[in-house]
């Protein structure tokens, strides 16, 4: 039996396992995570059952008195080379592809550490701006942010249907926290995402997040778009989208994040002008 500390544990504990010639990835945190990694195990479940992605299999999730933990699939690293990228966008656009008949998940989930509320809801302005931004603003005064950023939060809700009117997205599976340390190629040359929180929405959300943090080629872009192409609009509507994760950051982490938080939403009320 072996345990070494492996790099990705900037929320979590991240191991290496070996047992009886086999490996495992172990994530643990303190016990009142729990909930964290039972819901991040079932969206891991949900992507690998209805996507067309590999994801890590999930083996168990479990606590004592200290800790809770998840035991993950070890999967080795591969080179992410062009042709994974195309790979990797036409089967993000496939796994788009399958729906559900509202907006939301059938239980409620993180995005890092942060809770992330998925109630059922028929229509997806008033998800993302009750489930996705509203809760985010109404946290920001909560952690004591400041009032130009609370303030610049209400008059975005406010014209927030101008700037998705006439976007009527299907329910798509989402991984939800798509940037480019959440995915990885494995020795067979497969993309492999994982980390996921988990929802049915828009799937322009999915890729705006792509864009964010960047790590993903033109070639992953192309591929995705030829399956299936991208809705004008599309550029207003991925600000809309990343700035629910710019402010997700500002409440977990402050500092910049704030005033960048602050900055889009000016721009985007200004957009409605």
């Amino acid at each position: 039996m072996r345990w070494r500390p492996v790099a990705g544990g900037s929320i979590n504990g991240a191991y290496e396992f070996a047992l009886d010639g086999h490996r495992y990835f172990v994530k643990c945190n303190k016990a009142d995570r729990l909930d964290m990694f039972e819901a991040e195990a079932e969206g891991l479940r949900e992507l690998g059952l209805k996507g067309s992605l590999r994801v890590p299999g999930v083996y168990a999730v479990g606590h004592n008195e200290s800790h809770a933990w998840m035991i993950l699939e070890w999967i080795d690293k591969g080179e992410a080379d062009e042709a994974v990228s195309v790979r990797f966008g036409e089967q993000l656009a496939r796994m788009h592809a399958v729906t559900a008949n509202a907006f939301g998940w059938h239980r409620d989930n993180t995005i890092g550490v942060t809770p992330q509320p998925n109630d059922w809801t028929v229509s997806w302005t008033e998800f993302w701006s009750r489930r996705r931004l509203g809760f985010q603003i109404e946290l920001s005064r909560e952690n004591g942010l400041g009032s130009p950023l609370y303030e610049r939060g209400m008059e975005l809700l406010e014209v927030l249907p101008l700037l998705l009117h006439g976007h009527d997205p299907v329910p798509s599976l989402l991984h939800g926290d798509l940037w480019g340390g959440n995915w990885f190629a494995d020795r067979a040359g497969r993309p492999v995402i994982f980390d996921p929180a988990v929802y049915y929405g828009d799937r322009e959300a999915d890729l705006a997040m792509t864009e964010l943090f960047g790590g993903f080629s033109r070639a992953f872009y192309q591929a995705y778009a030829h399956v299936w192409p991208l809705d004008e609009g599309y550029a207003v509507r991925k600000q809309v989208y990343n700035l629910y994760h710019i402010l997700n950051h500002a409440n977990l982490f402050g500092g910049g994040y704030v005033d960048q938080a602050r900055r889009m939403m000016e721009r985007l009320v200004a957009e409605c002008r």
